[in-house]
């Protein structure tokens, strides 16, 4: 037993060599599933080898075990790849007609295809090939549910690690759609979805003539959790990590993503950076106050606590301290509330974007900045996926640093609206 496990260990050892060489740069825990995988295959070949001499009912115990196995798989395929209900597949089965029924698939399929032509000749000389249309196909599937490469490996033909380099190939060709499908929105279309700064002011005529702004935009941020890097692991505790991750998450284990989202629910604005970074909104504040056209007169962001205080960017009060304020907040709270629900909307799409298992800062962003472009695509072809609002257990957020500028207007709106309360009122 001994020198089975030396054979094991050693054999172990030579072909992850072997992995770490030839598929540079995967990650340790890809690199670790695909040892798992090799070490299956070996035990699996000598298990065979014992059970040549032995009667057929062993035979027919280990074909039940893998018709069990395969049938699992089967149907935890079929499962992952029931995306949503407008439907990315509608099956295991992947075939030209799941991909002819799925408009989202060939509608990213058809952008891919105009946006680039030379993608073909990026890819590697040796690998399997996939048409564009099944690389969206397993690329949406993957992102849409938290699901592995193995997990779809059958229905697509391909050794996973195969299937790592097409994803994070199509990440990338996404990518490069950011400046096409995140953009900051100008002239006449910087006015198309203007929201009143607060619901019920359809009644009180003059305020927005008189100062109140109405709101451009809601800028906010969210965590993406990510795996800590290879080497920061054996610096943690010996808990598991899914307890690390809930309990005292590691500050450079999550992606911070900051994002302006309109009346649509699209994102105009993606900025994403280590979750240890805190200087949230500093780069679009300075950025509006030397470009202030970019929004148009009469209009603000809103934003939560804890961003920069401006005259073009509204922040709540932390707490409100008056009737006043409190009125204020409310009206604040509605565009925040609906920055949430975009944000439950993209997790709930993309539900990969609840965990990260990769511990490269540059791939993790790569995948999540394709969520977003993909977003705005499926936003603009009337996709509609709503997801659960996650309520916010912490309250310790602190006011940013605030300009005289925003001071004076955040005192404005606040005398504006307190002002038409009353008036609603008598």
């Amino acid at each position: 037993m001994e020198v089975r496990k030396k054979y094991v260990a050693a054999a172990g050892r030579m072909i992850m060599d072997i992995i770490q060489s030839e598929w540079e740069p995967l990650s340790h825990w890809e690199l670790d599933q695909r040892l798992d995988r090799a070490l299956e295959e070996i035990l699996e070949a000598d298990l065979m080898t014992l059970a040549q001499g032995q009667s057929s009912s062993v035979f027919m115990q280990v074909s039940q075990q893998e018709d069990s196995i395969n049938l699992t798989q089967d149907q935890t395929q079929t499962a992952s790849l029931q995306l949503s209900e407008s439907a990315f597949v509608k099956g295991a089965c992947v075939t030209d007609d799941v991909i002819e029924g799925n408009p989202a698939v060939q509608h990213v399929t058809s952008l891919l295809q105009s946006a680039d032509t030379n993608y073909n000749k990026n890819r590697l000389s040796g690998r399997a090939r996939l048409s564009l249309s099944h690389t969206v196909l397993l690329s949406l599937t993957l992102l849409s549910k938290r699901i592995s490469y193995r997990s779809v490996s059958s229905s697509f033909h391909l050794e996973k690690g195969n299937i790592h380099r097409i994803f994070f190939s199509f990440c990338e060709r996404v990518n490069a759609l950011q400046e096409k499908c995140i953009k900051w929105p100008t002239g006449p279309e910087a006015l198309q979805h203007l929201l009143p700064f607060s619901s019920w002011l359809g009644r009180s005529e003059g305020l927005e003539e008189r100062g109140l702004p109405k709101v451009f935009g809601v800028l906010g941020d969210t965590r993406i959790p990510i795996r800590l890097p290879t080497g920061k692991q054996d610096c943690e505790s010996d808990a598991p990590e899914a307890k690390r991750l809930k309990d005292e998450p590691h500050p450079d284990s999550w992606l911070n993503l900051e994002l302006v989202c309109n009346a649509e629910g699209r994102f105009i604005y993606c900025y994403i950076s280590r979750g240890s970074e805190r200087d949230r909104g500093n780069a679009l504040a300075e950025r509006l106050q030397q470009h202030p056209e970019m929004l148009p007169p009469g209009t603000c962001l809103i934003a939560k606590v804890g961003y920069p205080l401006t005259s073009q960017m509204l922040t709540p009060f932390s707490p409100g301290r008056s009737p006043q304020e409190n009125l204020y907040n409310r009206s604040v709270a509605t565009h925040l509330g609906r920055f949430d629900q975009t944000v439950a909307d993209l997790k709930e799409r993309f539900q990969k974007l609840r965990y990260l298992d990769m511990g490269n800062y540059d791939r993790a962003r790569a995948v999540v900045l394709t969520a977003c472009i993909l977003n705005n695509v499926f936003v603009d072809m009337g996709d509609v996926t709503k997801g659960l609002v996650e309520r916010n257990t912490k309250e310790d957020e602190e006011e940013a640093k605030e300009d005289a500028a925003g001071v004076k207007m955040r005192d404005t709106v606040v005398n504006l609206l307190y002002s038409a309360l009353e008036a609603e009122t008598h």
